[in-house]
């Protein structure tokens, strides 16, 4: 059905929910790549008043892609909680809004709502907000998950530690395992993103690092990040997988590009439970996502970039996982041009991804042909950390050279944990003192015993 607006004798006119998501999404440059933003900052005001007044049902009935042809249109509509719902269920868009920010809306309320939403209702509504709006509603979020570690508890920043190295050497990795955990990084996950997609190569480095964890008794998940097909072979030679990763879309085009499915999802998932290598709960899951990938796969279906990376996260939910992040800034400047488009872009996925329910965490992060530098990181980091984001990625210097962009490092995450007031995972953080690495206060420690031990580790 068409929706519409009139400004000053102007008459818009939307034809569909898909185009008035599009129209009233913040510029950015990938919606301007697909042809589908607003032609003038007019328009796209007109069609944000459109899109406030939307009742929430609305979005029951008209799907931005067709209920027949994408398996993550059937899973939004026939997994959706009618009792969830129930609350909200007469709120328009712009209503939705008003509550979220109201002192209603509080971390119990958040919570019980969250699987009555859908991936559109929750990118509609972010499409209202102002960065603060975002910031506020977010932080009222708490999405805890457990392995070794408690991650998302009010309070608490978690770090993964990423030791890629651009041969997948161990010994260089190691050095950087070592550096990051002498700087209180590593609670969320060690994930190792392999250069070789061999099954050997990762079998090998998983053993590794549990060698590692298991004689340190570190209290913390490994993680190599290879597509999950080779990841089910790692499974199957009984290797130590603590985390099944994998890389989501918003489409089913999308994720047939990834090499993924949801059934393919499902049977990974069953596999890793089979290893009970979780002391804690059944999540065994870890999503990357990321605004761009459906439009740089040619499988937006039309939609914009930021309502594709939002119905991502309902694939994420579905399988109840420990850890899920954005790589807001990744993909390029083709889909977010400069760090102001980063920020904003970060701050909706948190939100986003938080409001639905999951256990949301940001790779902060801008590739070197990007209009952005490490100072627009450091303001979305000090946002995100204001916001509750559960975990950031800590890189030796911020630079991968692996990967070969730009993210956040060791000394980022000790920045917004002292700044902010924030503490690692718990049991983390007791580990951290009992090693010498950090005094109760959370102040780093010479560690030279620690640092001793390590260096002449063999593995």
């Amino acid at each position: 059905m068409p929706y519409r607006c009139t400004i000053q004798h102007h008459h818009y006119v939307f034809s569909n929910l898909k185009t008035v998501l599009a129209k009233a999404s913040p510029f950015r440059s990938g919606d301007a790549l697909a042809g589908i933003q607003a032609a003038t900052y007019e328009e796209r005001v007109a069609a944000q008043i459109a899109l406030a007044d939307i009742p929430l049902k609305d979005f029951l009935q008209e799907t931005v892609i067709d209920y027949h042809q994408d398996e993550i249109t059937r899973l939004i509509i026939d997994t959706h909680d009618i009792i969830a719902f129930a609350p909200v269920s007469h709120f328009t868009v712009g209503q939705l809004r008003d509550w979220l920010l109201s002192d209603n809306a509080n971390t119990a309320s958040l919570a019980a709502v969250s699987m009555g939403l859908t991936p559109e209702m929750v990118a509609a509504v972010s499409k209202l907000m102002r960065n603060q709006d975002l910031i506020a509603v977010a932080q009222k979020c708490e999405v805890v998950t457990q392995f070794r570690t408690t991650l998302g508890l009010k309070g608490r920043l978690s770090a993964r530690l990423q030791p890629n190295h651009p041969t997948d050497d161990a010994k260089g990795i190691m050095a950087s395992v070592i550096d990051g955990l002498l700087y209180g990084s590593g609670d969320a996950v060690i994930g190792i993103n392999p250069v070789s997609d061999n099954p050997s190569t990762v079998v090998q480095l998983l053993n590794m690092l549990d060698a590692l964890r298991i004689k340190f008794s570190i209290p913390t998940q490994t993680c190599i990040l290879s597509h999950v097909t080779t990841t089910l072979q790692a499974i199957q030679q009984q290797a130590p997988v603590d985390l099944v990763f994998q890389s989501i879309g918003g489409t089913e085009k999308t994720n047939t590009g990834f090499g993924v499915n949801i059934a393919l999802l499902k049977e990974a998932q069953e596999a890793a439970l089979s290893l009970h290598r979780n002391p804690n709960s059944n999540q065994v899951m870890y999503f990357e996502t990321g605004q761009g990938s459906a439009l740089s796969a040619n499988a937006h279906e039309g939609v914009d970039q930021q309502t594709c990376e939002t119905r991502a996260y309902a694939v994420a939910r579905h399988f109840n996982p420990f850890m899920i992040n954005s790589v807001v800034g990744f993909i390029g400047p083709e889909y977010l041009f400069d760090g102001k488009q980063i920020i904003r872009a970060g701050l909706e996925d948190h939100f986003c991804a938080k409001l639905m329910g999951l256990p949301m965490g940001m790779d902060i992060c801008y590739t070197n042909h990007a209009e952005a530098d490490q100072d627009d990181m450091d303001n979305l980091l000090t946002l995100l950390g204001v916001a509750g984001c559960n975990f950031i990625i800590g890189v030796p210097g911020a630079d991968d050279v692996m990967l070969h962009y730009q993210s956040t490092s060791f000394h980022d995450a000790l920045y917004a944990r002292k700044t902010l007031h924030k503490k690692p995972a718990p049991e983390f953080e007791q580990w951290l003192e009992e090693q010498g690495i950090t005094d109760p206060d959370g102040n780093l420690l010479p560690a030279y015993r620690f640092k001793t031990q390590l260096l002449y580790t063999r593995f």
